[in-house]
């Protein structure tokens, strides 16, 4: 118990020594503390303190006391066995080697892991009779140590190579689905009335089992299936045909099981005669991991919550607790719910089933939505995993169709070569339409450009498919500048479902990638910006206090601008008053349903 250790063992023993007196000498300052100077008893004093610090300074006493120095004998031989140790890596046949040999330097670290117990242990001194048998556990242990931790490294060796070395198959081609899948669906029809000579641009009808949509047409988002602010019925009023729900909002909340028992979301929001889209869940999932596109753009790529991953790449952290907020693999996303922050898996499969229970009259494939800032390898990657997911999620509704059609969504972001492999792949399966998706610059400038460059491919006929004859939806994209952009290059429905955007922009100063703006034009209205035929009015300025008898826009028929001016429009935002926001985003629907309804009748003209 007291042969002298060596200098390895000295260290060792002197640290765990300082890290004993450092926690007792810790433990002192929090008795301390605790001690508010009203509570305190001036006559009985609490020792506590005084006895932790004599505990500390008593250790490193024995420290010292149970460690003697080594003799100059005891330095030199030591001296002498690392040396041997040194020309015994160098040379085989060398014999100074006895004293730091392997088994030695265990004996040596076994002894001075013994003194140390005894110095800082609670327990009894170790009896002579035992300290072979602690001595041999206290070796096993180290030795379980060290090959636990070399197993570890190794598992985490291989689980990197198998990273890198994971292929998957190619999505199946269009030979693996049956052939009535290709026939076209007696519940689901696009015609097209007129196709301008100017542009682009034609006018046409979807009809579906809940009615009909005109295009070009305006789709508002119901995020929970409600409008904020305005009921159904007045949204039916000014005209809205098409509505968006969201999957990902009514999965959490109020869940598949309770929209199926109402009989889904026609019944559920009592619209027996409107038609609904609902998306995959995809987008707000991966909305979680960047934020809004505005965050992602203004950031370089950066996640909100930097966890330690690359920028580029999609498996990210940054969610509560150090847990990642998304996690993508070949089966699905994992996600974690911002209600309770329990954990879901969204598979292509499992959104379809979801939408079948919604009873939408149009559905999306799952997808993987992309930052604007990406690495192209990433992007590849993510451009061929989408394409499996939708080929499952295609897969998963033809097994029982429910009179519903089912869009798919072209990917590739900015990169032409992927965006035209992803028209081919996904053109060439039965689905009813075409959704153009993933991200689509960051600005009205490369969006347009990328539409000019892109549409042309959609009216082709190749391998006996008339792309021509499906509609096309712009997903997220739905601010006036970009609708007038859209129209005249085919586009012939648009959305806007971002869940987090920016507002009050104009053309100039416009931002955006996929699914920027957030339920234009409802969430506008909510903030007191309201459209008009002379640009938009932000009616918190004081210059509309005194503007009496002054509707909002003189050309507009909905209630609000035939019931009330500015004057008073601007006294409800000031005030707070909740209906301002019913009243507004009344006007804003019926505003940019007229606009799509001129923009059909300049195409009818051929003006555009």
């Amino acid at each position: 118990m007291h042969e002298v250790l060596p200098r390895s063992s000295w260290s060792r023993a002197f640290y765990v020594g300082i890290c004993r007196s450092y926690w007792s000498l810790k433990d002192v300052i929090f008795l301390h503390r605790s001690h508010q100077p009203s509570t305190i008893n001036h006559r009985h004093v609490d020792r506590r303190p005084i006895i932790l610090i004599l505990s500390a300074l008593g250790r490193l006493l024995l420290l010292f006391l149970y460690c003697p120095k080594k003799s100059k004998q005891q330095r030199d031989n030591d001296a002498s066995g690392t040396s041997g140790s040194g020309d015994h890596n160098n040379n085989n046949n060398n014999d100074g080697i006895s004293h730091t040999s392997k088994q030695q330097k265990g004996r040596r670290n076994k002894n001075a892991a013994n003194v140390v117990s005894c110095l800082f242990s609670t327990k009894a001194p170790i009896e002579s009779d035992n300290e072979a048998i602690i001595q041999e556990e206290i070796a096993t242990s180290n030795e379980t140590s060290t090959n636990n931790a070399r197993t570890r490294k190794h598992q985490k060796k291989n689980k990197h190579q198998n990273n890198t070395t994971i292929t998957y198959p190619p999505p199946p081609d269009s030979s693996t689905f049956p052939s009535w899948s290709y026939t076209p669906r007696p519940f689901f029809e696009f015609e097209i009335l007129h196709q301008s000579t100017k542009s682009a641009a034609r006018v046409g009808r979807i009809h579906t089992p809940h009615g009909t949509i005109d295009t070009p047409g305006y789709v508002a988002v119901a995020t929970n299936a409600a409008l904020k602010g305005v009921d159904i019925r007045d949204a039916d009023t000014v005209g809205q045909q098409l509505i968006f729900c969201n999957t990902y909002h009514l999965l959490l909340q109020p869940g598949t099981e309770v929209v199926e028992g109402a009989g889904g979301l026609h019944k559920f929001m009592n619209r027996k005669n409107g038609p609904l889209i609902t998306d995959s869940g995809g987008f707000q999932v991966f909305s979680l991991a960047y934020g809004s596109v505005h965050e992602e753009l203004s950031t370089g790529g950066e996640l909100k919550k930097r966890g330690g991953d690359k920028k580029g790449s999609l498996h990210v952290t940054g969610g509560k607790g150090g847990k990642p907020p998304v996690k993508v693999t070949e089966e699905g996303a994992i996600f974690r719910s911002y209600r309770d922050g329990k954990s879901f898996l969204l598979t292509p499969e499992s959104t379809v089933q979801a939408q079948k229970c919604f009873g939408a009259d149009i559905i999306i494939p799952l997808d993987e939505l992309p930052p604007y800032h990406i690495d192209r390898n990433v992007l590849i990657n993510s451009v061929e995993r989408t394409h499996r997911w939708e080929a499952r999620s295609l897969k998963e509704h033809l097994k029982d169709v429910k009179e519903q059609a089912m869009y798919c969504v072209i990917h590739g972001g900015l990169d032409r070569e992927l965006r035209k492999k992803s028209v081919d792949y996904l053109t060439s399966l039965p689905f009813d339409g075409y959704a153009i998706g993933g991200s689509l610059g960051k600005n009205s400038k490369e969006l347009l450009e990328l539409l000019e460059w892109m549409m042309p491919m959609l009216n082709e006929e190749k391998d006996g498919v008339n792309r021509r004859n499906k509609p096309r939806h712009l997903l997220g994209i739905a601010d006036e500048p970009s609708i007038l952009g859209a129209v005249t290059r085919g586009i012939d429905t648009l959305d806007s479902r971002s869940p987090r955007p920016c507002i009050h922009l104009t053309f100039h100063s416009f931002i955006y990638c996929c699914t920027l703006q957030s339920c234009y034009p409802t969430r506008l209205s909510r903030h007191g910006t309201l459209l008009s035929r002379e640009g938009k009015i932000h009616i918190k300025s004081g210059k509309y206090s005194r503007q009496y008898g002054i509707p909002i826009d003189s050309e507009c028929a909905c209630s609000t601008c035939q019931q009330y001016d500015r004057s008073y429009m601007w006294h409800l935002f000031k005030a707070k008053e909740p209906v301002f926001m019913t009243l507004a985003t009344i006007h804003n629907l019926q505003y940019m349903n007229d606009l799509m309804a001129q923009q059909r009748q300049l195409i009818l003209e051929n003006k555009i």
